[in-house]
């Protein structure tokens, strides 16, 4: 979009100026021009029409990228949202028109004002027709996303205008200038001419955001979405009614964000790599998965966890039965079963694209979990054991994303290589895990639970019971560094494959694990500090890894 705006910028723009230079409503002298005009506006004010355009829509992209759009799509069916947007749609079609009313007086009076009349009727209609189509975000967005990118190139433009006002490097007309000023040497209407074309440009990015979020969010409405949808079809996006809209699923979407971001800062940074369908069904399988492991970790008692291990297991049979019943019937299991709180990440977990078995090997990780709690010691027994735990809580997710990435690719690849890479993938789990395991030995042992493997803990003359009592030993700790130079062998091993993805996935999947594994750099670090149990990557250091690991190769 950032291409094709320059060009709609310039091709809108050039008759409204070439009618203003005709007019001699503003004027230039020869001699301040390299000389090339077209339709007597110089080349210097085109490329102004193309710089400008770009680098407003470089900041708005810098400010709104990791923004998940789809949670900001409101209408009339949300609660109170849908009035109060309502009323601010009227009231900006109202004023909107009512400038645009007084734009063409002001032309049809033919005075002082002709200038700034020309430009309200000129820029109004557009602006006009961009709040109506996408005045849900351009509410609801962060003013991070739709403010900034307005209010900073329109001051550093009025400041350049300025200075080019008094050295007379163009003059606009007494006549047709009221003769007002925002500060000395910029003339109002100059100034009202920067902050139009400002909105203009960002309230275009905000429509174009607006309709790839109701084609993302909303499959029973477009089934297929190409990667570069079609003018034609992100038109019929935005006037889709808001009625239509799925807005349990909108919900769902609002809460498994909640999740992430409460969660997990690493992914919920990487995350916003992640474009399209693919970051929302991420998002949507980190919800479940979330929610699963709460379900279990927060019961009150193993008589209830394991009462939650058979509800999910069910769950999964309904979902993947052979011969599937009536199709409400997982609705209704769900529904009738789980708390509200967890009821949307399991309605809203894609199920019929992903594969069973790495689910149902999840729940089995969830399984080892409770027998911390079963009276028969502590289940990591050895290397092996823990390498299987890690493959069921971990490398079975990490399985799962890949599968997401290739089923969201339009590009092919042969099923051999494919199941390589998602082998690969499994094994880069168990990589992340060690890490998490490494780096909440504290947690993990105030909730009375050790994931270091007994063997390992008897070779240095410690129990479970002695880690459980004294997590900060400096046997513990030689230990964290034999997990953590395990998870490095395997990081090693298996990121070579992080090449082989689809490229619309790759380079988000790079800085999604990258961003994991930096805690393991962290806490190999000398003097490497703890919040809350647990070592910490600086959030300036976070942003630098997610972003040299998305520029990298």
């Amino acid at each position: 979009m950032e291409l094709t705006l320059p060009q709609i910028a310039v091709v809108s723009t050039i008759p409204w100026d070439s009618y203003l230079i005709h007019r001699r409503i503003w004027t230039y002298p020869a001699d301040v021009i390299v000389g090339p005009t077209l339709l007597h506006i110089p080349a210097e004010e085109v490329f102004f029409f193309i710089i400008q355009t770009y680098n407003t829509s470089l900041l708005y992209i810098f400010a709104s990228k990791a923004t998940f759009h789809p949670i900001y799509l409101r209408g009339e069916k949300l609660l109170h949202d849908g009035r109060r947007l309502r009323k601010w749609r009227n009231a900006g079609v109202g004023i909107l028109g009512a400038a645009i009313l007084l734009g063409a007086w002001l032309i049809r009076d033919n005075g002082r004002g002709v200038y700034l009349g020309l430009i309200i009727v000129w820029a109004g209609p557009f602006i006009l027709m961009l709040w109506s189509l996408a005045y849900q975000l351009i509410l609801n967005l962060p003013l991070s996303n739709t403010l900034l990118p307005i209010v900073a190139p329109t001051l550093y433009l009025w400041i350049v205008d300025t200075l080019a006002l008094r050295r007379g490097t163009w003059v606009i007309e007494s006549e047709t200038k009221i003769g007002w000023h925002l500060w000395p040497g910029l003339d109002i209407e100059e100034a009202i001419f920067f902050l139009l074309t400002n909105i203009l440009i960002v309230f275009g990015l905000v429509a174009f955001d607006n309709a790839l979020a109701i084609l993302n969010t909303f499959p029973t409405l477009f089934s297929c979405v190409p990667s570069l949808p079609t003018p034609d079809l992100l038109v019929r996006a935005l006037l889709v009614s808001p009625e239509r809209y799925d807005y349990q699923r909108i919900v769902g979407l609002q809460e498994a964000l909640q999740r992430l971001r409460k969660k997990s800062r690493s992914f919920y940074i990487a995350s916003g790599c992640f474009q399209g369908r693919l970051r929302i069904d991420l998002i949507l399988l980190y919800s479940f998965c979330r929610v699963a492991d709460d379900l279990i970790d927060n019961a009150p008692s193993c008589a209830k966890a394991e009462h939650w291990i058979l509800k999910l297991t069910k769950y999964l049979d309904i979902c993947y039965a052979q011969k599937p019943e009536k199709p409400e019937s997982r609705d209704d299991f769900v529904r009738s079963t789980f708390p509200a709180k967890a009821q949307s990440a399991l309605l809203l977990l894609p199920t019929a694209y992903l594969s069973p078995t790495p689910l149902y090997d999840l729940i089995k990780g969830f399984e080892t979990d409770l027998d911390f709690g079963s009276g028969d010691g502590f289940p990591i027994v050895d290397e092996q054991t823990l390498q299987t735990y890690g493959s069921r809580v971990a490398g079975t997710v990490a399985e799962l994303c890949i599968e997401l990435a290739f089923y969201h690719s339009e590009e092919s690849i042969l099923d051999e290589q494919k199941w390589e890479i998602i082998r690969a993938g499994g094994r880069m789990g168990i990589a992340l895990q060690y890490i998490n395991i490494a780096r909440d030995i504290a947690v993990d042992a105030k909730m009375k639970r050790v994931y270091l493997p007994t063997s390992w803990l008897k070779a240095k003359n410690l129990s479970s019971e002695d880690v459980l009592k004294d997590y900060l030993n400096t046997q513990v700790e030689f230990l964290r560094q034999r997990l953590l130079d395990k998870a490095m062998d395997i990081y090693g091993d298996a990121r070579g494959a992080i090449e082989l993805l689809p490229s619309g996935s790759r380079g988000p999947m790079r800085v999604t694990v990258e961003s994991y594994v930096e805690i393991g750099r962290v806490l190999r670090e000398s003097g490497y500090k703890l919040k809350a149990g647990r070592a910490t990557v600086p959030k300036l250091r976070r942003l630098r890894v997610a972003w040299t690991s998305l520029l990298r190769g």
